[in-house]
This record gives C-alpha cells, structure tokens and sequence, in this order.
C-alpha cells in the first residue's frame, strides 16, 4: 500500500516517473523492475485538408478544437476521396478515427443534398460493441454542426427491435460488429438494399484484432457483402485503421481481398511514455513437483492498481481472463475500503459477458472519471475513447507486441505523459521479456495472421453465400481458390443443390447459424443462478468445458459463485454465490494423430513437419488453487466427454543418434521432450499473433505414427489458425528462444517461469529441464541456414 496516500484528484497531474517512483518505495519493491524504458515526446506534424472535403465539415472539426489535421490524416483522406481502399496504421491516440471520418462526413454530407434517394451511406465495422457504442457517441459530437445529414445508429445485438427498422430506413452511417453483419445484415439483404445501393465506404477499425479464426471468418464475411454490394451497384472503398503493425497493407488485403495502400508514418504528437517491466517476487511456497513459485500477477496487479487508485492515478489494469478482472477488482476494493471508505466504490472491473447496461455504464463512469480503477479484460482495449488515464498496469503479456502497444497507448490519450507497467506472469513468455526487454523495444510487432482459405471457415460461407445469392463459378474468384474444390462436398453433405449454372441452399434451416465466426465452436453457455432463475451472463462454448464445469468458481461484478451443475445438452451452467477460499483450474489429457504431412525438412537426422493431424481432448479434472498464493489444496475428477479437434501442426522428431549427442537417456526423454513443448508453447506467441490458450501441444517418446521421439504444437481450431504455420517458418529462432528461456531461468529443476504449464494435463510431470535445454541445443545444430 502506498506509504503516503494523496487524496484522488487532488492537485496536478503527477510526471509518470513520480508516478512508478512512488509505486517502487523499499528495497522489495524496487527490486520487482527489472527494465524501465523511457520513450520521448514527438513533435507532430500537420497539413492540409484534401480540397474534396467539405468546408462545413472542416469547420465541424475546427469546432471541436482540431485547426488542422496531422499529415497522416490528410494522406489518408487523399486516398479515400480517390476511390482507393486505405490501411492507416498508427499509433493509439494519433487520430485514426478523424482520419476516415472526415472524407466518409463529406460524402455523406454530398449525398444528404442529392435530389433523389436516400444519398450516399456508410458502414462501420468494430470488433466490440463497445467501440461502435463509443463511436456512435464521438460521431454524433463532431458531426453535430452537419444537422441532420449524418445520421449515425448502431447496429448490434443490443438494438432494440422497434429500433432496426429506422435503422434500416434512415440510418447513413451504420454501426455494427462482424456478427451482426454475418447472422443480421446479409441474410436480410432485401430488407437492406437502399442502404447496401449507396454505400460509399465501409470502415474497419481496430483490423489488426481480425487473426486467426476469427480473422479468417471475418474476411469471408467482407467478401459476401462485397458480392452483396455488387448485386444492388455498389463497389465501397475499404478504410481500415490498425494499430501500428508489421506489413499492414498485406494483412488488410488477405482480410478484404482487395488492393489496399498502406499509411504508416505517424506524424501525430506523444507525450512522454515510461514503460516497466515487472517480474512479482518469489515465494516461500513450493508448486507442483516442489517448483518455486511466484506470487501471482493477479495479486501483485492488485496491489498496484490499489496504490495508483490510492495516489488518485487513474488507472485501467488490463486482465487476460474475465475472472482475473473480476478478481483483480475485488482484491483492490477490499484494501481500498481499509484506507478511505469512498474508494471501493470507484474501482470497478468490466470484462466480456456482461449485460449491456453493465457494460454502457461502466463505459460512461470510467470515461467521465467517476472512476479511478477498471480491471479489464480486452473488452476495452480496443480503442474505446478513454481519455484523461494517467496509467495502465497490464497482468501478464497480452501475446502480441501489438496488443501490447495498443493496451500502453490507453493511458496519456490527452497528450500528457504516462506510465504503463507489464506485470510478468510465472510463465516461459513473460519471464524470458522482463529479462529480454529488448524483444519488446527494439522489434517490430508482428504480422497479422488469418488464413480464408481454411476449409472449417470457408465452407459455411459458402453456403450463407448461396443462401443470399445462388453461387455461380464467377464467384469463386472472389472466395478463393480453395471454393471451387468444396463444392462437390458441400453438394454431398445436401448442403448445396446445383440447379442450372447455380448452386442454392435449400434446407429450412438459416445457413448464417453453420458458424460462429469467432471460431466459439457453438451457442454460448448460460450462467444461470439455481436459486432465483437469473441470468447471469455467458461463456463461450469452446470454454465451458475448462471454465463453468461442475465445482467450478466462477466470478460475476465482485460476486463468487460455484457451479453445481454444467448441462452440456441445453447449454447451461447452474450457479449458486458462494465464498469459497480458493480458484479452480481444469485439467485434461491430449492424444494426436498425423493424417497428412504437408511439408518436411530435414534438421540433422531430425524432421520438422507441417501437416494436418487430429486431436483427442478430454478434462479429466480440476485443481482448487489458494486465493493470492495460487498453492494447490486439491484436486478433483471429472466426467465430461473427450472433444475431437482436426486441426493444423507443426512438429518435429529427434533420433536416436541426436538423443545420444544430446546425452539425453530413456529415464530423461519424456520429461525432455515434455519440458521442450511446454517452453516452446509459452514462446511461441513472440513469433506469430496468437495466445498460449489458441494452441495446444503434445510430447511422445515413440509416436506411433512417426516411430521417433516427437513433440507437436498445434492450432486449437478446426482447420488451423495459421499460428502453427507461421511456427513452421519461424522454427530455428522459435526453438532457439525457447531454448535460451529455459536455460537462463535460475531456478533447479524447471518451474512455471520456464517449463512447467498452467493447462498441463499431467500435473506436469514428468519434466526435465537440463535434457530439454541439450536435447534443443542439438536439434538446432541441425537446421538448415535461413530457417
């Protein structure tokens, strides 16, 4: 707790290193840095509007207090008015939003003055509703002076039903998600065909959160209202707004299919930034295997969000799991009331999940600074406008530098300077980063990754797309070349019926239900309290059996609860509030099989291999964990049923001659080999966009299929995500970071900072560490040069 508490609010704004000063009083805790990065102000640089864009939307502007636009701004309207499809690839707070708004303001504004129809009108796309309420809310302020030419609505799943149709009928600058362009808008074309026949410019923000599955599906659905748009005469321009990313141009035409310029020089000012690195100290208690333990994230994110609170910062800690904000948010209120009774009360948490009231609320209180603290999931990193944050602590690395940047960039959004804190995890990842500050500050952040041609993503579409338009051949090219191919199956499974020229959906059912874009694997669960009938909230289908399973603890705005019963069939999970003294994780047991080979290189006498192979899960059982000390107190069994996964992997096998050299016996090799896949699991999100939790691994001493020691890594989505891919062409400076990981750790004989798993379904055991570190090093010896 902080030594002298200041009042909140009081007085002027602290520097941020007066800020991390304070948070780093006494010797334990100035110890916890482990780098500090001082980042400097820049200077901005302005120009001019294009001449296209209309004087009373300049003057809107100007009375919002922006004179003149930065000159990022002003090429990225240069390129929109000209009909070309646009990527601004900024950083947080450089104004990406001004950048496509004001050339789509003027045109709508040119369309409110056509003397027949409904005028030109323009679509917005976010990852979160979240965004597109706060966009709506920044919209309607700047377009204000426009009176009634801009009409902006949103378009959600929490649009009341007497609303759409006005939304529908009047609305030009429509707000909307993914999904609800995928499961409302494209299957109701009919009902939007005036506003589909005007579309000038369809806005995707935040783009570089479209990866993986999620990414894949999301460009398939801009290819169907691409096709749609075509139908009613439309052709829209595509202005995309990222953060900053590796070949942005790239990415965004893999997700629209089109030729996309890319604008990346950010000429915009910043204030001062100080970054720190974190690592929470060790314990005196011992984990699984007698493995030294760190206190957790959680706890020690807690614990700084408390003292910023507590010097009146206001602060966003951002989470990586929905019970951590939870969790994080009750520890803090509880060490807030023993200091001033008025603080709990301005600490808050706000994850996916909750209701839609919930979440507007806690948008408005953090945004007009009746709060001081939010504990958040990445519900809210995605752009929403939080200005006037002085810091954002971040529990445990987020799994992308992009993210990482995007979550530092919430704090100083004024233009005032700030602190951000990434607080490492006990884990391989965020062990080797605290230590290795130079693998954050001095390289670029990734590429995007997203695969369309996924077979488990584009067939679906295919089908919404016939269900919207019979498919002809003509629109192959569009899809991809993977489509044509499909077709066949899509005609076997009576899923597509080709009659003439066409392919046509016929079935009663709604083809846009075959998927859920973002890969959930099925309808949400529903948390349900047994007592009262409540709604609680949801989680994601692909997480229930890990997250809401029987005896499971679950966490809802500061209030615990316990599951009683998870119904797989009707997809609920009964819930009753309780307090229990402990977390709980789930544990489960993986087998896999090779069914295709897609590519080998030999490594020394060794294999790496890309390839197609399925994956047989079951959890089996669940850990209770200690509240703060994360020490075990038991474990529980199971009985849920296994899930089957075709997916994508990489792997690679070590022969008898390398295990020899590598001076690895048969009493070493599982725990090798076990050791190597769990490190190389945790590093492998510092080589492509994707979390530890998006891919899974197994290590065997003799797979039947490759009749060698093998250890694979894998997509967790049907038909891959790309990650293990992109592991695939990456493999020599994956496996060598993992390698230096493991051997720079202190600790004896392997811990959760370097080899031991959070998700191991064998208790990790068994694990050796030193015949992992020799039994890469002579893997490595062996790959060719330039992978």
């Amino acid at each position: 707790m902080a030594s002298n508490p200041v009042p909140p609010d009081a007085g002027a704004r602290p520097s941020p290193g007066m800020i991390l000063e304070r948070l780093a009083r006494g010797a334990t805790r100035a110890a916890r840095i482990t780098h500090t990065e001082h980042l400097p102000p820049r200077i901005g640089r302005h120009a001019d509007w294009p001449e296209q864009i209309r004087p009373e939307v300049i003057d809107a502007i100007r009375s919002a207090g922006i004179e003149r636009p930065w000159a990022h701004q002003a090429r990225t309207s240069e390129h929109a008015l000209r009909g070309e499809s646009v990527v601004v690839a900024t950083g947080t707070a450089s104004g990406k939003s001004l950048a496509y708004l004001a050339p789509v303001l003027s045109t709508l504004l040119d369309g409110s003055e056509a003397p027949n129809g409904r005028g030109a009108t323009a679509l917005y796309l976010a990852p979160t509703k979240a965004l597109a309420a706060d966009q709506r809310r920044a919209v309607r302020e700047l377009a204000a002076p426009l009176g009634t030419a801009v009409r902006p609505a949103v378009y959600d799943g929490d649009t009341p039903v007497e609303e759409r149709e006005w939304v529908r009928q009047y609305g030009n600058y429509v707000l909307t998600n993914p999904d609800m362009l995928h499961r409302g808008i494209l299957p109701a074309h009919a009902r939007w065909s005036s506003f589909l026949r005007a579309l000038r410019y369809v806005v995707i923000d935040e783009c570089h959160s479209y990866r993986g599955v999620f990414g894949s599906h999301v460009a398939q659905v801009i290819r169907r209202l691409r096709r749609i748009c075509a139908r009613y005469g439309s052709e829209p321009v595509f202005l995309l707004a990222s953060a900053t990313a590796a070949k942005p141009a790239q990415a965004a035409t893999r997700l629209t299919g089109l030729p996309v310029v890319e604008i990346t020089e950010d000429t915009s000012p910043r204030g001062e930034l100080v970054f720190a690195l974190w690592e929470p100290p060790l314990t005196e208690l011992h984990g699984e295997q007698g493995a030294p333990v760190r206190r957790t994230a959680t706890a020690e994110t807690a614990d700084l969000l408390t003292d910023l609170a507590v010097q009146g910062v206001r602060t966003v800690a951002f989470v990586r799991s929905r019970r951590g904000a939870e969790l994080i948010a009750l520890i803090a209120q509880e060490r807030l009331a023993e200091v001033d009774r008025s603080l709990p009360g301005r600490v808050a948490a706000y994850r996916g999940g909750y209701l839609p009231e919930e979440r507007r609320a806690l948008e408005r209180a953090l945004h007009n600074g009746d709060l001081l603290g939010l504990a958040a999931t990445t519900a809210l990193e995605l752009g929403v406008d939080v200005s006037g944050l002085d810091a954002v602590v971040i529990a445990g690395y987020p799994g992308t530098r992009a993210s990482l940047w995007q979550q530092a960039g919430r704090a100083g959004r004024s233009g005032q300077g700030a602190l951000a804190v990434l607080v490492a995890r006990d884990d391989p990842l965020d062990t080797y980063l605290v230590h290795h500050p130079e693998a954050l500050f001095d390289q670029p952040v990734e590429s995007t990754v997203l695969d369309p041609d996924n077979p488990y993503v584009l067939a679906p579409h295919l089908c919404a797309a016939a269900a919207e338009l019979p498919l002809t051949e003509s629109d192959f090219v569009l899809f991809g070349p993977a489509a044509g191919g499909l077709m066949p199956q899509l005609e076997a499974a009576n899923l597509l019926r080709r009659r003439a020229r066409a392919w046509h959906w016929t079935r009663r059912e709604r083809a846009a239900d075959l998927t859920d874009i973002r890969g959930q694997g099925g309808p949400p669960v529903q948390i349900v309290e047994a007592g009262t009938g409540r709604l609680l909230g949801t989680v994601d289908a692909a997480a229930a059996h890990t997250t809401v399973h029987d005896g499971a603890v679950h966490l809802h705005q500061g209030r615990t609860h316990v599951v009683q019963h998870l119904d797989l069939a009707d997809n609920v999970a009964l819930v009753e509030e309780a307090s229990p003294p402990y977390s709980t994780t789930a544990r489960d047991t993986t087998a896999i099989a090779v069914l295709e080979t897609d590519t080998e290189i030999p490594w020394g006498d060794g294999r790496l291999c890309f390839g197609s192979v399925e994956v047989t899960n079951q959890v089996v059982s669940f850990l209770r964990r200690k509240l703060i000390t994360g020490e075990i107190l038991g474990e529980t069994k199971l009985d849920l049923p296994p899930r089957t996964l075709r997916t994508r992997a990489v792997w690679w096998t070590v022969t008898e001659d390398q295990l020899d050299a590598a001076r690895v016996n048969p009493e070493q090799l599982g725990g090798a080999l076990h050791a190597a896949e769990h490190a190389s699991i945790g590093m492998l999100p510092l080589f492509a966009t994707c979390d530890r939790w998006d891919i899974g691994g197994v290590s065997i001493p003799l797979h039947p299929d490759t009749l060698l020691p093998t250890v694979f890594v894998y997509d967790g989505h049907p038909g891959g995500a790309g990650f293990a891919e992109r592991a695939f062409h990456t493999a020599a400076a994956w496996l060598t970071a993992t390698r230096d990981a493991i051997a720079s750790c202190e600790c004896e004989a392997g811990c959760p900072s370097c080899i031991q798993s959070p998700k191991c379904g064998n208790g990790n055991d068994p694990l050796h560490k030193r015949g992992a570190i020799r039994l890469l090093g002579e893997l490595l010896r062996g790959a060719p040069r330039g992978t």
